[in-house]
């Protein structure tokens, strides 16, 4: 609760809130009244999106520049080690071997400042029009499962190719991310449009059950995030 009454402080005074995942955005929405606010999108499916009132706060977007691949969960790490309010940012996209990130302009200074380096790899930062990524839709692998229940333990298990005691261990260790929070119950069961992430194996997003079997095992859709 403290976090959607500090978001709704930022709305009111600020006239705009900062990034929010779509937890935040719901949650905070939902203590709102309708008409009260308008939704910035960067683009046609994007993730972390702005409230505001009248007038959207400055966004820009950077192209990653590097000589060597990189990795979503380095470029990360990198931002979390800037010790900048994480919803500053907003989403990071891979679109043709090319990575871009959006920022909040008040932090400007500082990122092209403190972010030269991914892990040991040079990175240079190319300012890109806004408008260069707005008609933007994700792509998605779709994957088909059949699985014997709709827990997490049972659908990680099956999609990684491991044990349910396995997936005890990653959930011990913070491996996995349930709608945007850390995973702390394993027997937590997936409804549609739920999406986690699997340290070292990628995003996923819960579509849901396409039928069930005759021996009751479900065939189940997911989608993972290219």
């Amino acid at each position: 609760m403290y976090l959607v009454e500090k978001n709704i402080n930022k709305l009111n005074k600020m006239g705009f809130t900062f990034f929010l995942d779509p937890r935040e955005l719901k949650e905070v929405t939902s203590h709102l009244k309708k008409n009260t606010y308008n939704i910035y999108k960067p683009y046609i499916d994007s993730e972390r999106n702005i409230l505001y009132k009248d007038e959207l706060p400055r966004v820009i977007l950077y192209e990653i520049i590097s000589k060597k691949e990189l990795r979503h969960q380095d470029i990360l790490g990198s931002i979390y080690s800037l010790n900048l309010d994480i919803s500053l940012f907003g989403d990071i996209l891979l679109i043709d071997d090319k990575y871009y990130i959006y920022i909040l302009e008040h932090i400007r200074n500082t990122f092209e400042m403190d972010f030269k380096k991914i892990g040991n790899t040079n990175i240079e930062l190319k300012e890109i029009d806004l408008s260069y990524l707005e008609n933007y839709s994700r792509s998605y692998e779709e994957i088909e499962l059949i699985v014997t229940s709709l827990r997490m333990d049972t659908i990680v298990a099956r999609l990684i190719g491991t044990n349910r005691e396995k997936i005890k261990e990653l959930v011990k260790d913070k491996s996995i991310i349930y709608n945007y929070e850390l995973l702390k119950d394993y027997s937590k069961v997936l409804k549609e449009e739920d999406v986690f992430s699997i340290r070292k194996y990628g995003k996923f997003k819960f579509v849901g059950i396409i039928k069930t079997t005759k021996s009751n095992n479900y065939i189940i859709k997911l989608l993972k995030y290219i």
